[in-house]
């Protein structure tokens, strides 16, 4: 279609701005809702990906559970709990197992810097856990294995512990006493905050709140009940080539023969919840896109009903012009530039409408929004195809007219 005839349709359409402008509406609403729900719908994919990025995307992981103290005494007296000899054991026969990390908690009682007293929580962890956490380093170093060949009493925190204690301060350096113990802060994590505390009922880590020790230091420093696990939680990274789930049913049985039977543990498979994930996510998106695919049919019928309309006010003019030599062909062109200017119309204030509807129920919901030129040519395409089919017929009856009878037609 030329740009004269682009022309021509706007000015036709301008003539009658309030039935152009109800007919935009259903348009506006449809796109809104397509433009709306993939950009909600990619947030929510990508925030899970990043939420699940703190499990591990190939860490398999197995946490101790909370047991009360009559039940674990039980439990004890086939099970000695979690242990750094599990780990060992994980990673000689899992498939695929390159590494382990091991994490144990620290209860803490104070946390001293000079003057300031701040509550936080504090673990033990390997020399791997940085990296199968996917921790980074803001200031500093990580922990290494020297610093727990020689029980370094040396430590890693968050950087929002790391401004409570020493405010603008370089942490680095500094001692902080935990509890009896003081140790020298070799590093602060850079700042990743997290929008969610848990991911698929998966408690996630706060670290920018938190202490980190060697772990043989945190072993031989601070004292631990003859009841507690020796590991808390043990992650381990697999080799991206053998399937999580396989892996994972190879430690559980691992895990279940070494403790005896003893339901003493929880197996947790990031990727495995990432899934689940997006197959909830794949049917609030099918939900959500008959909603808006409906809106769209109600829009397109709005251009059919307006065009139909338009072809019987305008009889005489289409009689006239077939008179003076336009071809069929024409006169189909002519009202399929109207459909196609309502419907591009509509197409990009649908976008802008949805992309303000995406960030209010963001910023209701505590959702997140994300874009992708995908689904923008998805809304602005599905907008243009609908209003061009249902533009079809119109102009197929307006091309249909016999010139005479249309120019014997009253008005």
């Amino acid at each position: 279609m030329n740009r004269a005839l682009i022309l021509e349709a706007v000015n036709e359409l301008q003539r009658r701005k309030l039935r152009t402008g109800l007919t935009l509406l259903g348009m506006i609403f449809g796109v809104a809702a397509i433009v709306a729900m993939l950009a909600v719908g990619e947030g929510s994919r990508r925030e899970a990906l990043r939420l699940v990025a703190e499990l591990g995307l190939d860490n398999v992981i197995i946490d101790s559970k909370n047991i009360d103290d009559k039940r674990l005494k039980e439990i004890r007296t086939r099970s000695l709990g979690l242990s750094a000899a599990d780990a060992d054991a994980a990673l000689s026969v899992v498939p695929g197992a390159k590494a382990v990390a091991l994490k144990k908690e620290i209860k803490v009682d104070q946390l001293v810097s000079g003057s300031n007293v701040v509550p936080a929580r504090a673990f033990a962890v390997s020399d791997s856990y940085a990296e199968l956490g996917g921790l980074q380093i803001g200031q500093g170093r990580w922990l290494s294995q020297q610093d727990d060949a020689t029980l370094a009493p040396v430590c890693v925190i968050g950087p929002r512990l790391a401004h409570q204690l020493f405010g603008d301060k370089n942490p680095v350096g500094e001692r902080i006493k935990l509890n009896h113990a003081w140790l020298e802060v070799v590093g602060v994590l850079a700042d990743r905050a997290l929008s969610k505390s848990e991911f698929e009922g998966v408690k996630l880590g706060l670290d920018d709140e938190r202490l980190f020790v060697p772990w043989l230091t945190g072993r031989a420093r601070f004292r631990f009940t003859a009841l507690e696990n020796e590991v808390d939680s043990l992650s381990l990274r697999l080799d991206g080539q053998t399937a999580p789930d396989i892996a994972a049913r190879v430690l559980q049985n691992l895990i279940e023969q070494r403790h005896a039977g003893a339901d003493d543990t929880n197996l947790i498979v990031p990727m495995g919840l990432y899934r689940q994930n997006q197959q909830t996510q794949r049917i609030f998106t099918i939900v959500m896109s008959s909603i808006a695919a409906v809106s769209l049919l109600v829009g397109g019928i709005g251009i059919m009903n307006i065009m139909l309309a338009n072809v019987l006010e305008r009889r005489r003019e289409i009689g006239l012009k077939r008179a003076l030599g336009a071809r069929r062909r024409d006169v189909i062109e002519q009202f399929l530039a109207e459909a196609l200017v309502i419907a591009f119309s509509g197409a990009l204030l649908g976008v802008l409408l949805g992309a303000i509807a995406a960030y209010s129920i963001a910023a209701l919901a505590g959702w997140s929004v994300a874009w992708s030129p995908l689904s923008l040519l998805i809304a602005v395409s599905s907008c243009i195809a609908v209003g061009l089919g249902f533009g079809v017929f119109p102009a197929r009856q307006a091309a249909a007219l016999d010139p005479i009878a249309a120019l014997r037609t009253d008005g």
